[in-house]
């Protein structure tokens, strides 16, 4: 159902340097970049992860409540995308670890811009 989710940075360089690093260990490549915007994903035809300079000009800003939640094939890069995220500039939101009853095991950080992420498996 989701096509794509763009995030909208005030450093798009610094943006671009953090997702190329963390999306890459959940197995994403930078599909397309401009000069203010970036997409990730696994195919041009897959769903798509993406970075952007807001193009009205005003300041990017972060949702309250707001959250992108990205899919991992295991526990290990959960832990491994958590790592890279805090590694390259990102915030501690909650650690890696299993999260209500069931298989959800799940990993929050906040990247350089504030935006709140989780990286998950079930």
């Amino acid at each position: 159902m989701i096509g794509y989710t763009t995030l909208g940075t005030a450093d798009f360089e610094r943006a671009r340097a953090f997702y190329d690093t963390v999306l890459a260990e959940l197995g994403a490549q930078l599909l397309y970049a401009g000069e203010r915007e970036a997409y990730w994903g696994d195919s041009p035809e897959g769903t798509k992860f993406a970075v952007v300079l807001p193009l009205d000009g005003e300041p990017a800003s972060v949702g309250n409540g707001s959250m992108v939640a990205l899919k991992a094939d295991s526990r290990d890069q959960v832990d491994a995308t958590y790592r890279s995220a805090l590694d390259h500039g990102g915030t501690d939101e909650g650690g890696p670890g299993p999260r209500g009853k069931g298989t959800f095991y799940g990993a929050y950080f906040r990247d350089p811009d504030g935006h709140k992420i989780c990286v998950f498996v079930t």
